[in-house]
């Protein structure tokens, strides 16, 4: 069998390579950085954050992957007594139970949600009015969007049911994403994958390696449009302000405080897994998405506001903060009349594929990038077997001029 090239080392990427070593093909990944992970890397300690707040949903097809493969490690769930420190922001107050509204809305069936309306204008007319906002914005902790309200109904209410489920689908990898993805890095070296750090890419090199075999572009949408000089990979993102913050414990403080009077979402991540932070300390972080033509002061200005809110006293307790802006880099989001299927497709041509959280695959944030890794890997395997039964040599990829590199 040909060699099959995977570029990129996040989930994507170590998904689609494993899944080609799997299948007996010889595997190569491509990781630009010197670490492997994406956007799944964990910070080195003492504060062991991720890149934003990060989750696995049991009820996804990566965690059942993952399980099968005895890949998922030490999990742990919602604590039962950290359930009692949700708290709600409504009307500027913070509250201990969301409206009767939202909570009925998130009992309707995702089907009964229509692909061409916008999420606001159709749970309007199921809840009323305030039901609806609040329900769009507590749903944002899975979009991070700044106006979840516009978006497709059927996208923003499958999302809204899977967040607001009981118990709570969120299991969180013990030590953060990071661990994770190390697991992944060592069963793909494993099965024989070669993989390659600090190893970039660029369209002359695309082009050398798929006369040799299939090729999975395993990066973001915007990396792959520079890659491949395709300007049709495009597709909707979120905009957030992602906040991490350390702050001595103090006994009463949130869980969780979801805003709903706009969006916005804080999470205690030490109340599962006390060892990412020091003893003594708790790790918080959150999501505030801003539009397009907003600063990044509004969105650290809304932390701020509700932090005010779930946990007093909180800038005399601060020991660490860090702050950053994730633009276009959050995962797809989908438009009224548009369903994953209108993303980009992961098949480009050539014997070339994609694969990422925004291209033409389903699921919950990771579980796309997971979906279309999986995908792109088992298209590979039988590109590579038709080239391997026919002698056909490989073409160039898709919008790479060999001449021209």
């Amino acid at each position: 069998m040909e060699h099959i090239h995977v570029i990129g080392g996040g989930l994507a990427g170590l998904t689609a390579a494993i899944t080609a070593a799997e299948s007996g093909a010889r595997t190569t990944l491509y990781e630009g950085h010197r670490t492997i992970g994406g956007r799944a890397r964990t910070a080195d300690g003492p504060y062991r954050v991720n890149e934003g707040p990060h989750a696995l949903y049991r009820h996804g097809p990566h965690a059942a992957w993952l399980a099968r493969r005895g890949l998922l490690g030490p999990l742990v769930s919602v604590p039962p007594r950290a359930g009692l420190g949700f708290r709600f922001r409504r009307a500027g107050a913070l509250r201990r139970t969301p409206p009767a509204a939202l909570l009925r809305l998130a009992r309707r069936s995702p089907g009964s949600a229509p692909v061409d309306s916008g999420f606001l204008g159709w749970a309007t007319g199921q809840v009323g009015a305030a039901g609806a906002r609040a329900a769009a914005h507590f749903a944002a902790a899975a979009l991070f969007h700044h106006d979840p309200g516009s978006l497709s109904a059927r996208f923003v209410q499958e999302r809204l049911v899977r967040l607001a489920s009981l118990p709570p689908e969120a299991r969180y990898p013990v030590g953060g994403w990071g661990p994770l993805a190390e697991r992944l890095a060592r069963h793909a070296r494993a099965l024989g994958v070669a993989v390659e750090t600090g190893a970039r890419v660029d369209t002359r090199t695309l082009g050398e390696l798929a006369r040799t075999g299939p090729v999975v572009v395993a990066t973001s949408l915007a990396a792959a449009r520079t890659l491949l000089g395709d300007p049709s990979l495009t597709w909707d993102s979120g905009r957030t302000v992602l906040v991490d913050l350390a702050v001595r414990t103090r006994r009463g403080d949130a869980f969780v405080v979801s805003d709903l009077d706009a969006p916005g979402w804080l999470e205690r991540f030490t109340a599962q897994d006390p060892g990412l932070a020091p003893a003594g300390e708790q790790l918080l972080q959150g999501q505030f998405p801003i539009g397009p033509d907003a600063r990044r002061a509004e969105g650290v200005a809304r932390a701020d506001a509700l932090l005010d809110l779930g946990f007093p006293g909180w800038r005399e307790r601060t020991t660490w903060r860090a702050e950053a802006l994730a633009d276009g880099r959050t995962g797809a989001v989908d438009r009224p009349g548009t369903t994953w299927r209108d993303r980009p497709s992961v098949v480009r041509g050539d014997d070339v594929f994609l694969a990422g959280d925004q291209v033409a695959a389903p699921g919950l944030l990771s579980e796309v990038s997971f979906t279309s890794g999986l995908e792109a890997a088992l298209l590979a395997l039988k590109a590579a077997a038709r080239r391997s039964a026919t002698g056909r040599g490989s073409g160039p990829a898709t919008g790479v001029d060999l001449k021209r590199t």
